[in-house]
């Protein structure tokens, strides 16, 4: 059993304290007079500000996994690594061409979940619910890795004990953590992790900056650093025999370099919890600011992924577990004070996802399985009452996934995740500035990507590793270089929805009825009949101006 490092978890524990107060008190934060709504519960009031969606945005997409995965991925194989970060710079870009058009329109109409956009657009229940459906299964995996990257600090500080202890005692704290996170997400809905999100981001760049500073100090320099790393990436691999991996990506990796970042960039806010974030924003303008400045996050990951060849530069032991290699070089770089503190940025930063993750699975089950296929005359308070209680049920169930399956089995699902949330991609944006695509050939796409992707990552197993399923890249038909599965996925979809699209045309196939109308996709607040919150009850609140 590992000693206890007992100024860290101190540290550690005053924070959680700290944001799990924070997270019960925010129920009363700008809060209406009617929370009996999924409006209130799972979009905070649809009232927030630019810097209020800055750090809900930004503590949302920058995860704890993202924090931990990507310098672990840089440790582990160097500059493929770093994917990460051109394909945040590209999210910008396209988010800006099609976010404002899906506030608009949501707003206009009411629409909590991309699944009301798409039955509204399309006219299609059952396009809907393929939608709804790919979101939970994506978003499953995703919480669970929030889990792993807490439990992944709690390993480095030496809490819960060695392999050989009692389950139960050895995943307390695990337990203790996922009940605060589950309570006050029941509580406050969305409102807790847009508070919580400031404490978190500004630890983080705390940490950061700090890492990116003393620890290079420590270790004699970025020189020192890059010369150890180059030499550690020239060895062979125990298990391939092949390089560990290089400081720069070689002519056979760039294909799969491109489209893992291309790919990535694409799927990115087609996750729920992206856009949940996103419409629980006031204003077009508001989403567009963002935009602008949401970037400043992809300069901090640039920072953070240095962090992986600090790590080899430092020796550090991760016991086979790459994903304990920032934990462990804070632990053996920092005081333990500061060690605590990063700690702390960690497990809050798994945290504030995870909360939003749940409220965002909830919201689709409730609205786009439980009211169109169950209950189509449930009350507002008879849906924010299901969604209370199936953010729980999404959280019990990563928490499952986390405790009973090996954590490379779940790093290997969520790259799965990513896969399957890319075929909605057609549905979603195509339907936000055209509607001449059919809605069955939607849908005939969507089911040839996730099937092809599916069995594709299936078949695949990931590089230098004992696993032999799910993988992320493979051989592109056609082309025969390696590329993401996703993205060769989203291809295949694409041409099915315009092949599809140009018969069912031509046979005149019923077309479902649009509810929106070209004027929707332009409307702001303040526009006669957009749908707006009422303002707080409590209207001297911070507004997030």
């Amino acid at each position: 059993m590992k000693d206890v490092n007992g100024v860290a978890l101190a540290v550690f524990i005053f924070f959680f304290v700290a944001v799990t107060v924070m997270g019960f008190m925010a129920a009363r934060w700008r809060r209406a007079e009617n929370a009996n709504n999924l409006d209130e519960w799972g979009l905070g009031g649809r009232s927030f500000g630019t810097w209020i969606t800055w750090f809900l945005l930004g503590g949302d997409l920058y995860t704890a996994y993202t924090f931990v995965a990507v310098p672990a991925a840089i440790y582990a194989a160097g500059a493929s690594g770093f994917f990460a970060v051109p394909y945040t710079i590209l999210v910008y870009p396209l988010i800006f061409l099609f976010l404002p058009k899906l506030w608009s329109v949501s707003h206009k109409h009411g629409y909590v979940t991309t699944s009301d956009f798409v039955r509204g657009r399309f006219g299609s229940k059952g396009l809907s619910l393929a939608v709804a459906v790919t979101g939970i299964l994506a978003t499953m995996p995703y919480i669970a890795l929030q889990l792993v990257g807490i439990q992944a600090v709690l390993d480095v500080m030496g809490v819960g004990g060695g392999e050989n202890t009692n389950w139960f005692i050895k995943d307390l704290p695990l337990l203790i953590a996922f009940g605060v996170l589950a309570a006050y997400t029941y509580s406050s809905g969305l409102r807790a992790p847009a508070l919580i999100a400031f404490v978190k981001d500004t630890l983080i760049y705390i940490v950061i900056v700090v890492a990116i500073i003393y620890i290079p100090i420590k270790l004699g320099g970025f020189d020192d650093i890059f010369a150890k790393a180059g030499h550690w990436f020239s060895e062979p691999n125990p298990k391939t025999g092949a390089p560990r991996g290089a400081l720069a990506s070689g002519e056979k990796a760039q294909w799969a370099y491109a489209t893992l970042a291309i790919g990535s960039a694409l799927a990115l806010f087609m996750y729920p919890h992206s856009i949940t974030a996103t419409l629980s924003s006031r204003s077009r303008e508001v989403i567009r600011r963002n935009t602008t400045i949401l970037p400043l996050y992809s300069l901090m990951l640039g920072l953070l992924a240095l962090l992986g060849f600090m790590a080899i530069a430092a020796g550090v032991d991760v016991k086979g577990n790459n994903q304990l290699a920032i934990p462990q070089l804070f632990e053996d770089m920092f005081p333990d004070w500061f060690t605590g503190v990063a700690f702390a940025a960690i497990g809050i930063g798994a945290l504030v996802p995870a909360a939003i993750m749940s409220i965002a699975a909830a919201n689709l089950f409730t609205r786009n399985i439980y009211k169109d296929f169950i209950r189509p005359n449930a009350t507002p308070e008879e849906e924010t009452k299901v969604s209370k209680l199936v953010s729980l049920l999404v959280k019990v169930g990563a928490l499952i996934f986390v405790l009973g399956m090996d954590k490379t089995v779940a790093i290997n699902f969520q790259l799965l995740g990513g896969v399957w949330i890319l075929q909605t991609f057609p549905a979603l944006v195509g339907g936000l500035f055209t509607r001449w695509f059919h809605r069955w050939a939607l849908l005939g796409g969507w089911a040839v990507g996730m099937i092809y992707g599916t069995w594709k990552a299936y078949d695949t197993p990931p590089p230098g590793s004992a696993q032999k399923h799910f993988g992320s890249s493979a051989e592109i038909p056609g082309i025969g270089e390696i590329g993401y599965i996703g993205f060769t996925a989203f291809v295949l979809n694409v041409v099915v929805v315009v092949v599809l699209t140009f018969v069912l045309r031509a046979l005149k196939a019923p077309d479902g009825i649009d509810e929106t109308s070209p004027a929707d996709y332009q409307a702001d607040s303040g526009d006669p009949g957009v749908k707006t919150e009422l303002p707080p009850a409590t209207a001297g609140a911070p507004g997030g101006h």
